[in-house]
């Protein structure tokens, strides 16, 4: 039937350090939904990893804390039964939409359950959301994409303990002071901390490595913030550009989640030459990382010369009030729910063309 609504599997939560940003966004977009064409299915992950599933949905939950299915029944099993009944023949999902941030959620794991279920969901697929939770990975292949970015270090927890004291001798040589201290493979800058002398990098470096196995540090720029939105598959479009003015010394994690002080200045000002390259450097950093779906590109513009250098790529940007992926867009002439309806579609797009695809030799 044309006007048969759509399943959405809603799957937030999780056990990453962002799981209350996670709820934020689910509760946001749960929100936005136009439930004259879609009806949802909560899945709610909790932060020792149990699954549960709600009931149907055709209309939004009220509060944040019943995102969290006190009352749902079965449990794990119940959950990913629903998930995988494509397999049993007993479909109930039409697509996914992962809102799971961070560790577990936008790093590939989340997406290869999804792939094993021969299920279409929204976002970046596997290979594009570990490259792009990966800070590390995510450099070199900006590095061989021919994209200027800061310099950086990047070593283990092993390097660390066994050759710690000549990693900070190469960070002060190469990177100097101040500079960035990152897990590798977290955003929503958790674990992040700006180190101005030995003491602070040292314990700067102890307090990423509780949240990731691997550590980036990054050389400071004195620049403007500048963030695009980009939404397609092979032939991705650009936001215009937007500016952080952060409430704090750097963009942290109480920045851009709770004390709502940080300004953004959607469209960016900026030449509109300068615009344009980062537009198209948002653009090459979507397809370096093989990108589909959504992302948010990051970027500095250096204060003394204008150059532009790409910070970073998100593949799983929030959706809160205070989040900039859904402002550019809006920005740039597209509701928050005709957004959601684009991103959906670019997902069955996706898994049709893939599905079309021959898998064994005939």
């Amino acid at each position: 039937m044309a006007n048969q609504k759509l399943t959405v599997g809603l799957v937030y939560g999780g056990k990453s350090g962002e799981h209350e940003v996670s709820l934020q966004t689910a509760y946001a977009v749960m929100n936005a939904f136009n439930y004259e064409k879609y009806e949802i299915i909560p899945f709610y992950i909790t932060k020792a990893g149990d699954w549960r599933r709600g009931t149907l949905l055709s209309a939004p939950l009220t509060t944040v804390d019943q995102l969290k299915l006190e009352h749902a029944e079965g449990g794990t099993k119940a959950a990913l039964d629903t998930l995988f009944g494509k397999l049993y023949g007993e479909q109930t999902l039409d697509v996914l939409f992962p809102l799971l941030h961070g560790t577990f959620g936008e790093d590939g794991t989340i997406q290869g359950l999804f792939e094993m279920a021969d299920m279409p969901y929204v976002g970046a697929g596997v290979l594009a959301s570990a490259a792009g939770m990966d800070k590390g990975v995510m450099k070199k292949l900006f590095e061989h994409a021919g994209l200027p970015q800061v310099k950086y270090c990047y070593f283990n927890s092993t390097q660390w303990a066994q050759t710690g004291h000549d990693l900070v001798r190469n960070i002060e040589t190469e990177l100097g002071y101040p500079c960035f201290v990152k897990p590798a493979n977290l955003g929503s800058s958790v674990g992040i901390s700006k180190a101005s002398n030995r003491e602070e990098l040292e314990k700067a470096v102890d307090l990423a490595l509780q949240f990731d196995l691997k550590v980036i540090v990054e050389e400071y720029v004195d620049a403007r913030e500048i963030e695009v939105s980009v939404l397609g598959n092979d032939e991705p479009i650009a936001s215009v550009p937007g500016e952080i003015v952060s409430s704090s010394d750097y963009y942290d994690y109480a920045a851009k989640y709770t004390d709502g002080q940080s300004e953004m200045l959607i469209p960016a000002p900026l030449d509109e030459e300068v615009a344009d390259r980062i537009r198209e450097a948002a653009l090459q950093a979507f397809r370096a990382l093989e990108g589909c779906g959504i992302s948010r590109a990051d970027f500095f513009v250096r204060r003394s010369d204008g150059h532009i250098l790409i910070n970073e790529v998100n593949t799983m940007p929030g959706f809160t009030p205070f989040s900039m992926y859904p402002l550019l867009w809006r920005e740039t002439g597209v509701s928050y729910a005709s957004l959601l309806d684009r991103m959906i579609a670019l997902a069955l797009e996706r898994y049709e063309r893939r599905s079309a695809l021959h898998y064994e030799n005939s």
